[in-house]
């Protein structure tokens, strides 16, 4: 029952206000000819507001907007044209602004002879030179990466997880219960990247959210002394969500992209990414409830509290994201 005083912890957190808000920024670009290459820019954004980065080439280019920015779920969409007098190919390129963030840039070129190079930019490396052909550590490198920062940045994914371990109990079964929610989001994630199966995103997001509502009436449930689906069997409870939460996965995998000609390497190390982060954040929940086992008997309202913390921001963002559905 001391876990239950874990989650009061992240009461403070109001970051926890927003999920998937703080996906990387996406810069493709794409040759046309000898000269030219057409240069999609997405910038991730919170509500209304939009970021501020933009992409830099050398001074011998010049860059020029060939359409209309496009509003998208969670980013803004600019297209350019980019001209330039020498091949990019060993050019620089610089992300303005991104020292002053926390988030990362993926850049994936595609060369007029079937060429395809992708590389990672952070704040604290804000600029490359780019490279003509792509090896394969650098695919491994780059999507382990995402993997990792998706399941960090994934807020919602991370409170399930948490909820699944508080109402689990064992070391074991939660172990049972963490593998069943990990094979279960690699086959949907996998499924839908490789065109076999596909949900909208939106509606996906929402039902992720009540996902996490259905567990912290669970928990109460629970606290209360009463035995339910979940306490019994947590690894079907965690199978069945699991499933959902791989076609979310999906969604922000689709929004970065992949290397089509690594698409199978490249998603195999953005699941991989994804299951390192997650094992990291349960060791560090179970450490954090060791810790805290000093205490034996907490008071009910504190086995309490955190559920209905849980539950209360998993609605809002159940709200949120169906409001979304027409605003």
């Amino acid at each position: 029952m001391k876990r239950y005083y874990l989650l009061i912890l992240f009461l403070f957190l109001p970051e926890f206000l927003f999920s998937h808000e703080m996906r990387p920024a996406y810069l493709h670009i794409k040759q046309v000819n000898e000269t030219t290459y057409h240069v999609f820019w997405k910038i991730p954004r919170r509500g209304d507001m939009v970021i501020r980065l933009s992409p830099v080439f050398p001074e011998s280019s010049s860059l020029n907007e060939f359409a209309l920015p496009k509003l998208m779920d969670g980013a803004m969409l600019y297209s350019y044209s980019l001209v330039t007098e020498t091949p990019l190919e060993g050019q620089k390129v610089t992300i303005d602004g991104l020292q002053k963030t926390m988030i990362d840039v993926l850049v994936n070129v595609d060369y007029l002879n079937g060429e395809k190079v992708s590389f990672m930019l952070k704040p604290d490396d804000t600029e490359k030179i780019i490279p003509g052909k792509m090896s394969t550590f650098a695919v491994i490198k780059n999507y382990t990466v995402l993997g990792v920062e998706h399941i960090w940045f994934g807020i919602d994914h991370l409170l399930f997880v948490l909820a699944l371990i508080i109402i689990t109990k064992g070391f074991k079964k939660i172990v049972k219960t963490i593998t069943a929610f990990t094979i279960a989001h690699s086959i949907t994630l996998s499924m839908a990247v490789l065109g076999f199966a596909n949900l909208p995103g939106p509606p996906v997001e929402a039902v992720i959210a009540l996902s996490i509502v259905f567990l912290a009436i669970e928990i109460i449930k629970n606290a209360n002394g009463k035995e339910t689906i979940t306490s019994k069997k947590p690894w079907l409870v965690a199978f069945t969500f699991g499933l959902l939460h791989g076609f979310g996965f999906a969604g922000a995998l689709a929004e970065v992209g992949l290397p089509q000609t690594d698409i199978p390497l490249a998603l195999a190390f953005f699941n991989i990414g994804v299951e390192l982060g997650q094992i990291a954040f349960v060791i560090l929940v179970l450490l954090i409830i060791k810790a805290l086992s000093y205490k034996e008997n907490w008071p009910l309202i504190l086995k309490k509290a955190p559920a209905y913390a849980i539950g209360s921001l998993a609605a809002f963002w159940t709200i949120q994201r169906i409001a979304g559905f027409w605003f």
